[in-house]
């Protein structure tokens, strides 16, 4: 399994010859290495409606054949746009070709391109090729992070940007919530609202806590 770090929250997956995309902004995102038309996906995973997690999202969904794999709201919401989707909800699992998705619970909001309400805001466990991947989406810190960390991560991709989500010292309360093997600091860095001190950060984390973290410049990736 490869994991790709396209700049922000935006993740591509490629998993056993499937491509797969979490929250795809990329031509509005300063820092993209890639655009919409580098990416062939057969699932998109929206976390919220946001624009810098909705993205472009049916622009590669219509263009690739995509599946977007999202809450109710935003399922219904593309598909009245043509694209094929599977509606899900905070604690429900979906197995499909590349492995089984389940949606946990963000603290934050959602709304989509259109100002409607987007649902609940999700996080996202991956698990595939027997790893099991933790997408935390925009959120802050809350105490159930706790029982996401049970059933044992690989790697935690946590935001710390602050503003919108948690902020590094936030962000470091949920490894040690979590205890994942590995954490992955996103949602930093693309706009000044949201810049943070990445080395700093992960200097904590391995300083005070057990996990290892791997920053990740737009366009590294991640080997599993």
């Amino acid at each position: 399994m490869k994991l790709i770090f396209l700049g922000h929250a935006t993740f591509q997956l490629v998993i056993d010859g499937h491509e797969v995309l979490i929250d795809p902004f990329l031509s509005e995102n300063p820092v993209a290495p890639i655009g919409p038309e580098e990416v062939n996906p057969s699932h998109i995973v929206l976390t919220h409606g946001h624009g810098d997690h909705y993205g472009d999202t049916e622009a590669i969904a219509k263009r690739c054949g995509s599946t977007v794999i999202s809450s109710v709201e935003i399922a219904n919401y593309v598909a009245k746009k043509g694209i094929a989707s599977h509606p899900a909800n905070v604690g429900g699992s979906v197995t499909l070709p590349f492995g089984r998705v389940t949606f946990t619970p963000a603290w934050h909001s959602s709304s989509l391109p259109d100002g409607s309400y987007g649902g609940m805001p999700m996080g996202v466990i991956i698990e595939a090729e027997g790893k099991r991947i933790y997408h935390a989406g925009d959120t802050s810190l809350f105490g159930d992070m706790q029982l996401i960390g049970r059933g044992g991560l690989d790697v935690a991709l946590l935001p710390i940007g602050d503003n919108f989500t948690m902020g590094p010292d936030n962000a470091l309360e949920a490894v040690r919530l979590l205890k994942p093997k590995l954490v992955t600091p996103i949602h930093y860095n693309t706009f000044e609202l949201v810049n943070q001190d990445a080395d700093a950060f992960k200097e904590r984390v391995e300083d005070e806590t057990e996990s290892s973290c791997l920053l990740l410049a737009p366009g590294e990736y991640l080997e599993l």
